[in-house]
């Protein structure tokens, strides 16, 4: 396999599924149908960490399937919530405001005669 054909292996993969499948990494359904884009999301991080990819298609391959096994596994051993991968589980609870009645009161322009 060339680095050419590694890229465009890559390319025709489109869900968790078909990247665990292709780096034969056994798994269990349940995991990936609840954790599937965070699986996907933590595999690229653990990529963009790697740095410079090796420069042989099998050494791409082995890093790949080793990096995606690992995000795997941390959704395994954890679960979204705890692991807060995307912005919304970082998100804090929405703020409360209280405005006193006789405030909104004094701003609405009195009637004639009231």
């Amino acid at each position: 396999m060339t680095n050419d054909d590694f890229e465009s292996d890559l390319a025709e993969l489109s869900s968790a599924e078909d990247f665990l499948d292709y780096f034969r990494i056994d798994y269990d359904p349940k995991v990936v149908q609840v954790n599937r884009l965070h699986i996907l999301q933590r595999f690229h991080n653990y990529l963009a960490q790697a740095g410079e990819l090796p420069d042989g298609a099998a050494a791409r391959w082995a890093l790949h399937a080793d990096r995606l096994e690992a995000a795997y596994q941390d959704f395994v051993v954890s679960d979204a919530r705890t692991e807060k991968l995307f912005r919304v589980f970082h998100m804090h609870e929405p703020k409360t405001a209280s405005i006193p009645l006789s405030d909104l009161l004094g701003q609405i322009p009195r009637a004639a005669g009231i």
